[in-house]
């Protein structure tokens, strides 16, 4: 998830315009991504997925990157938090309305790490039921004073342990790399 150096993943209107991202991250998150077979998705951060990445890598224009975060999208699992929607044969995907029992039963499925992407409410959702294992952080180099936090109404203390895979990268945004105290 990527992240203002003051904590926002996203400004108060939700803009993402200060992410920096070239092709050097956009490598990167490539090869990890491509190793895993499970994304988790809010709504929103979904239906903003599903309209766009289906058929990115088939445009004209699209770059490496469209072109190989698409292939990888079309095939992997996708879970998706919501109330709302409903399993209505969606390719590849899953609706989970019951959180806890929803993680927990992708948790005991055969597979690799299983990605939060985007979502900022799904992650909020996740950290009051302690059912995040790890923070896959990229610290922006910016403050933005205001916006969508990602640490926010946090009850008690969450210990983290740096993992050796932090990188700096030569836009300026550094990853950070956390396992949470009960996934050590």
């Amino acid at each position: 998830m990527h992240i203002s150096l003051d904590g926002f993943v996203a400004g108060p209107k939700g803009e993402m315009d200060w992410i920096k991202i070239d092709e050097e991250v956009f490598d990167y998150v490539g090869k990890r991504i491509s190793k895993g077979d499970s994304a988790l998705y809010g709504r929103i951060t979904y239906e903003m997925m599903e309209n766009y990445w289906p058929n990115a890598g088939d445009k004209p224009n699209a770059t490496k990157h469209d072109i190989e975060h698409s292939r990888w999208y079309n095939k992997v699992k996708k879970f998706v938090l919501s109330n709302t929607m409903k399993n209505e044969g969606s390719n590849n995907t899953v609706i989970i309305s019951n959180i806890p029992e929803g993680i927990n039963e992708i948790r005991n499925q055969e597979g690799d790490e299983i990605l939060l992407f985007g979502s900022p409410t799904t992650a909020h959702s996740l950290m009051k039921l302690k059912l995040i294992d790890g923070y896959w952080l990229f610290v922006n180099p910016v403050i933005l004073g205001r916006g969508i936090p990602l640490f926010t109404d946090v009850k008690e203390k969450i210990d983290l342990k740096l993992l050796t895979t932090t990188r700096q990268f030569t836009c300026g945004v550094t990853e950070l790399n956390y396992l949470t105290a009960n996934h050590q």
